[in-house]
């Protein structure tokens, strides 16, 4: 009876942590917002938004790095071989020039992982 409630506790935090992980807690999502108003002077979250200096952003997780019709990426990102998955947007937005180098996307980066994580997952929020 003590195993099977052991392992009944083990599979109850195995889903909790899990279920953390999969959907971003709110606290994080609204940090997000906050953060990615620094962003939006070049950045659109829509693809339905008027055209800014760098491409939109919407759908960006999962995405492949250079990929947004009708934006004139620098030579450095159309030649990136990379997906923006949650750890290569977080290696871009703590340093942009380390993962792209010759990227001419003018941003110095985020130096916080908290709220890097807090802006990824404010991105990976559908947009309209």
């Amino acid at each position: 009876m003590k195993t099977l409630l052991n392992s009944m506790i083990a599979l109850a935090l195995v889903v909790a942590n899990t279920s953390a992980l999969a959907a971003p807690a709110q606290d994080d999502v609204s940090l997000g917002k906050r953060l990615f108003l620094r962003c939006a002077a070049c950045h659109a979250v829509s693809s339905q938004a008027p055209a800014k200096v760098g491409p939109h952003l919407q759908g960006i997780v999962g995405r492949k790095a250079g990929s947004v019709a009708r934006y004139s990426y620098s030579p450095a990102m159309r030649q990136a071989n990379l997906v923006w998955n949650q750890a290569a947007l977080d290696r871009w937005l703590q340093s942009p020039e380390s993962v792209v180098p010759g990227t001419t996307m003018g941003f110095a980066g985020l130096p916080k992982l908290g709220d890097r994580k807090a802006l990824i997952a404010y991105l990976k929020i559908p947009s309209p």
